[in-house]
Parts: C-alpha cells; structure tokens; sequence
C-alpha cells in the first residue's frame, strides 16, 4: 500500500514547515522530494537535479534530463574524500542519459524554488544552506517530520510513505494505476519491466472502495 496522490500532495505541503521559515530547512526541500514523487526520481537522483538539463516552461509539461547519481557513501569510501560519490545511472553505461517527463505541477514546484533560493555553483537545484549536497540524514529527518505533520495519527504509526524512496514507489503504482503502458513507466523510472512489475507495482491507499465500486456495477449488469 502506498501513498495516493492527496496524500502525496498532503505530505509535500507539511515538508514546507519543517524546520523555522528563515533558516527554510523544510522549504529548501520541497522540490527534491516533489521530484522523487511527480518524476519516480531516485533519491540519489533527485540530489543531483541541475538546472542545465531541466526544460521547465512557464505553462505544460518539462522534462529533465537524468545523468547522474550523487548517493552519499562517506568520506572513507569515495576518491575525492567527500561524503557524496558522483556516478552515472543505475545500471547503465557511466554515460548514458534517461529523459524523464515533468508533470505541469511538479515544474511549478522546481520553478519556484528557483525563484526563492536560486541554484548552488555547479547548477544544483536543491542544496542546503552552505550551498553543499543534501545529505540523506538531512533529507530523511525533514521526512519523518513532515510525516507527523501531513497524515493522521493511525497512518503516522504505519508503514506508509515510511521512507523518502517510498515517493517513487507511489509515482509509478500511480503510473500503472493511470493506465500508464509498464514499458513506459519502466522506461521513464530507468528499470526494467520485470522489475516494475515485482518491486514497484504496489496498490494505491484508498483504492480498495473505488475498486469494489466497480466490482458491484459490473455484475450488476448481468443481474
């Protein structure tokens, strides 16, 4: 069971009063989490959203265009010495791209993060406040307080959206739920059709009554 689009939308909402309204700790991470929703992002992905490969018009779908990953493996473990490693796509050629559809409402969200706290130095459009990479303590305890915040108590103490990587779960069951052909929700999430099928095909909250609905009306129709 995962999220459903209100709840989604819900959850985004209570992400913006994390945290105090100047320092913008919730604020700043709207649009990320928005991006592993809306766009079936990767959390390492989302990360490393720059505005360079993002086509985000003022009216209709955008698109970003996914290069890389930024998962954070500790300063013991990466070459460079810093939290942050910088690869290429799961699964892929180190220089393949995937091209992934932006929903209108998800490039207003980016758009207007840019237009309140800007882009860090290489592009990055989401950074905390020292301009440096999200790190995933920092976005998972935004998280979790965001949850107490956006869902009642007896869904708070479930395991719905328990985790950010949750986001992207709901974006593609929401896909497939839409009627979404799965080779091109797999396409779009960068994972095979296999995968999709066993891993992310989950039923959507709130669905069971809507689909009982249609259950009763249609044998009805041979009463």
């Amino acid at each position: 069971m995962v999220a459903n689009p209100g709840q989604a939308r819900s959850l985004l909402c209570a992400v913006s009063y994390v945290g105090g309204y100047r320092r913008a700790r919730g604020r700043r991470l709207v649009g990320l989490f928005a991006g592993m929703y809306y766009a079936g992002l990767r959390p390492a992905e989302a990360v490393g959203v720059s505005l360079p490969n993002c086509v985000l018009p003022a009216e209709g779908w955008g698109q970003v265009t996914v290069h890389r990953t930024l998962p954070q493996a500790g300063k013991r473990w990466t070459d460079t010495r810093r939290a942050h490693d910088e690869r290429g796509l799961k699964g892929r050629p180190a220089d393949d791209t995937r091209p992934v559809p932006l929903p209108p409402e998800l490039v207003a969200l980016w758009r207007e993060s840019i237009d309140t706290f800007g882009v860090a130095d290489d592009g990055r459009l989401f950074f905390n406040e020292r301009g440096g990479i999200v790190g995933s303590s920092t976005y998972d305890r935004a998280w979790h307080e965001a949850r107490e915040l956006g869902l009642p108590p007896d869904l708070v103490c479930s395991l719905l959206a328990a985790r950010p990587y949750d986001l992207r779960h709901s974006a593609l069951s929401t896909w497939l739920n839409a009627g979404v052909d799965p080779t091109e929700v797999a396409e779009r999430a960068g994972n095979s059709v296999e995968v999709l099928m066993t891993t992310y095909a989950k039923c959507l909250y709130g669905r069971q009554e809507i689909a009982n609905r249609r259950i009763d009306r249609l044998l009805r129709e041979y009463e």
